[in-house]
């Protein structure tokens, strides 16, 4: 009875401390200076960080230690993209944590949906993955809403516009993005889906709400 009693208040314990860190940033930024030097950035990235481009990624409701590491990397040549790698150059690490904590503050937009004619296949890989080609469920890290793992890195991908996670996931795929980490869990996932499986899935994640 003792030693039950005892797993259950460790239990409760780490679930306590796990929502206490999804409930508040992991990254130590000031929303207020973040909102000033964001200015520029809403001429891409939409000036509630709801991009105004399909192409280009949603910023509102992005885990703020994804953003820095992303952010770190466009700024140190880790990875390249013309226009962000020239935005970031001029940034310091404070300034880029501080971005990264505004965007995270801001609610993602629910105005999108998912196409209903490829929602069922975008479902069953979202969810299930597909067993034949060896293709994992991408909510087994980025969860079943969609909202993604702060503490892991995991980007949160609801309501993500379709036609930039279909860009991503070629580029995964292509090997013209990889991860930061040095296990490519992105690459070899994105290469074993076809195109028609990358337009459902990516649907998918954009009705996400």
């Amino acid at each position: 009875m003792a030693t039950n009693m005892k797993l259950n208040f460790v239990l409760f314990t780490l679930l306590f401390v796990l929502n206490a860190a999804t409930a508040q940033s992991l990254v130590d930024g000031s929303i207020e200076n973040g909102k000033a030097i964001s200015i520029t950035c809403g001429a891409c990235h939409g000036a509630d960080g709801n991009s105004i481009n399909p192409l280009w990624p949603n910023l509102a409701s992005q885990h703020a230690s994804y953003s820095v590491e992303q952010l770190t990397a466009y700024r140190d040549g880790k990875r390249m993209d013309s226009l962000m790698v020239a935005m970031s150059l001029a940034l310091s690490d404070q300034d880029i944590k501080d971005l990264s904590v505004y965007f995270e503050s801001l609610p993602s937009s629910e105005k999108v949906i998912a196409d209903p004619s490829s929602f069922e296949l975008g479902q069953k890989l979202y969810r299930g993955g597909n067993s034949k080609s060896g293709v994992a469920a991408c909510m087994a890290c980025h969860g079943p809403a969609g909202k993604g793992n702060p503490a892991a890195l995991y980007p949160s991908l609801n309501g993500q516009g379709a036609m930039y996670t279909v860009k991503q996931l070629n580029d995964y795929a292509s090997g013209a993005r990889v991860s930061m980490s040095p296990v490519q869990i992105m690459r070899d996932i994105s290469k074993k889906l076809t195109e028609e499986e990358i337009q459902a899935v990516a649907s998918y994640i954009q009705g996400l709400h």
